[in-house]
């Protein structure tokens, strides 16, 4: 009995070490992977946010494409011409509130040729001439339509003060032009083309209340012009002779 109990233990040996549960090797983790950032594809670099752009350098991005751009200081006063033309259309037309957002976009045009000129470089002598040449037209086509509305409503008296703020407004700019060629810098007066476009604009807009009231702006504005024109004629030609005899 011993000799089989000495048998048998090392089999039972065997099997019990069979039926221990192996250990298994622990596993190797690897490193942890972070969060894929918000904005980020596969394959491609995360952007960086964009700094926000200022009023000046937005000022500068429009003005260097502007710059580049195909447009010239022509076609911005052939613009304002096409706008007053309008104006005057609608002027005879009666429709004084639209004639006057037109007569004042076209004159902003005016205002913009010079400016855009000097800053792009694009301006020639004959485009400085087109555009003071178109200025006059402008003015003159929107007056003549203001008189021939009131010479149909039988308003002679109106009507005649068109007439003379047209010819003292040709006169503002004549005078000025002449002491220019004489060497005298004549921006003096009261009526100067920026404030005879403000009153022309007072009028057209509120020449029938423009729906604010009963009470129509388009005659007293065209007196004003008229009286005031007359008046930078004047101190024009004193400020000129002042000036000659000053240098003789």
């Amino acid at each position: 009995m011993a000799l089989l109990g000495r048998q048998l233990a090392p089999n039972a040996g065997e099997r019990l070490s069979r039926a221990a549960p192996r250990r298994m090797a622990p596993r190797q983790h690897s490193p942890a992977r972070r969060a894929p950032r918000a904005g980020y594809r596969a394959g491609r670099k995360p952007r960086r946010a964009r700094a926000p752009i200022g009023a000046g350098e937005r000022r500068e991005l429009v003005r260097n494409r502007l710059i580049e751009s195909r447009l010239t200081p022509n076609a911005i006063s052939l613009t304002g011409l096409l706008l007053n033309i309008v104006a005057a259309v609608l002027v005879w037309e009666r429709l004084f509130f639209l004639g006057g957002v037109a007569f004042i976009v076209g004159s902003i045009m005016d205002t913009l040729d010079g400016r855009y000129s000097r800053m792009s470089g694009k301006g020639t002598p004959f485009g400085a001439f087109l555009d003071s040449t178109l200025d006059r037209i402008e003015e003159g086509i929107v007056l003549t339509s203001v008189a021939g509305y009131f010479a149909l409503t039988g308003n002679q008296v109106a009507a005649a003060a068109v007439v003379v703020a047209v010819l003292a407004s040709l006169m503002v700019s004549y005078t000025r032009a002449r002491a220019e060629a004489l060497g005298v810098e004549c921006k003096v007066g009261i009526a100067t083309r920026p404030v005879r476009v403000v009153i022309l604009s007072i009028g057209l807009v509120f020449a029938r209340g423009a729906s604010l009231g009963d009470f129509q702006l388009l005659e007293p504005a065209v007196y004003v012009l008229a009286a005031l024109s007359l008046v930078t004629v004047g101190q024009r030609i004193w400020h000129v002779r002042r000036e000659l005899l000053a240098a003789t």
